[in-house]
C-alpha cells in the first residue's frame, strides 16, 4: 500500500511539482493551499506524513502544527523559505520532526521524507523497557514517563533519547545522533540536534543529583548522565 502524504503550501505551482514528484516515487498525495484546510484534512484523514509550509494563509504552518500536535503524532516535515534558526527552533519546539528549506530539490525532499518515515516506523523487535531513575522508556510502544507521568515527545526527540539512554555514559557525536534520529547526514552549522536536546532537557528535568540527564560533551556531542 502506498504511503499517504499531505502537502500544504500556499503556492499551487509548488504543490503540483511536489505532488508530481512524490507520486512518481510511489506516494499518494493530497495537496492543500491554506492552513484551515490543512488542519481539517490532517485531523479527519489518515496520513503517514505531512509536509507543511510555514507561510500558509488563514492559519500559518506553526499554528497548524500546534493544533495537530494536540491531537495526533503524525510525522511532520516543515517546509520553510528561510534557512535560519528561528523557523527551525519554533518548529521543533511545537512538534516538528524535521525541516527542509525552500528552494529544495525534489530528490532532497523525497530523501528527507523517506528518512522521516523510516525512523518513525514502530518495531517491537528487541526494543525493551528501560528504567533509569525516575525515567521509564518503553521503546516498543514509544512511551516515556517521568515520575510516573507521561511525557509527550516528538519522534525525533524520542529517537535521540532512545539512542542515549540505551548506552548511558557513552558519548555520541552530533553526526551519529543526526543519522539515527533524523535519518540524514549532519551538515556544518546544523543546530537541529541542539534544539531537540534543549527541548528534551526541559521535558526530562533533573536527576537525583540535580544534574541534567543529558550532558554536553564539548566539541563532540552528548551523553546520557545516569
Amino acid at each position: 500500500m502506498n504511503r499517504k502524504i499531505l502537502v500544504a503550501d500556499e503556492d499551487p505551482e509548488v504543490t503540483t511539482l511536489v505532488a508530481h514528484y512524490l507520486e512518481t516515487e510511489g506516494f499518494d498525495v493530497t495537496s492543500v493551499h491554506d492552513g484551515e484546510v490543512a488542519l481539517k484534512k490532517a485531523l479527519n484523514q489518515s496520513f503517514d506524513a505531512i509536509i507543511l509550509d510555514v507561510l500558509l494563509p488563514k492559519l500559518n504552518g506553526f499554528q497548524v502544527l500546534k493544533s495537530i500536535r494536540e491531537h495526533i503524532e503524525t510525522p511532520v516535515l516543515i517546509l520553510t523559505a528561510r534557512d535560519d534558526d528561528i523557523d527551525r527552533t519554533i518548529g521543533f519546539e511545537i512538534g516538528a520532526d524535521d525541516y527542509i528549506a525552500k528552494p529544495c530539490s525534489p530528490r532532497e525532499l523525497v530523501a528527507r521524507l523517506r528518512a522521516l518515515l523510516r525512523r518513525t516506523k514502530k518495531s517491537p523487535v528487541s526494543r525493551p523497557v528501560i528504567e533509569v531513575g525516575n525515567i521509564v522508556v518503553d521503546c516498543a510502544q514509544r512511551i516515556i514517563t517521568v515520575d510516573n507521568q507521561p511525557i509527550e515527545l516528538t519522534n525525533a526527540e524520542f529517537n535521540i533519547l532512545e539512542m542515549l539512554i540505551k548506552s548511558p555514559g557513552q558519548a555520541f557525536s552530533k553526526e551519529e545522533l543526526t543519522e539515527y534520529a533524523l535519518g540524514r547526514e549532519y551538515t556544518a552549522y546544523d543546530r537541529s540536534i541542539d534544539v531537540h536536546i534543549s527541548n528534551l532537557r526541559n521535558k526530562l528535568g533533573h536527576n537525583s543529583d540535580e544534574e541534567e540527564w543529558i550532558k554536553t560533551v564539548r566539541g563532540f556531542g552528548y551523553l546520557f548522565n545516569s
